[in-house]
């Protein structure tokens, strides 16, 4: 459903947050989470990861979702 710039984003976000709450049993850097946005069709979906798990490269790029946003808003 995103863009994996806009899921970096999303994970950068969710990362800054989680860490500002400096909670006794969070880690205090790279926390691990995973989150499931549903679509508003059940084939919509996105999973966002924490953004150090891309260190190495992004192992998964949907070409769709890349273009989804420029196809969509010209209908």
């Amino acid at each position: 459903m995103f863009s994996v710039k806009e899921k970096q984003y999303i994970a950068g976000e969710i990362e800054k947050i989680l860490l500002s709450l400096k909670h006794p049993e969070m880690p205090t850097e790279k926390p691990e989470f995973e989150i499931h946005i549903a679509g508003k069709e059940k084939w919509s979906y996105a999973d966002i990861l924490p953004n150090h798990h891309y260190e190495n490269g992004i192992t998964f790029c949907n070409p769709w979702n890349e273009i989804a946003r420029e196809v969509m808003s010209k209908e």
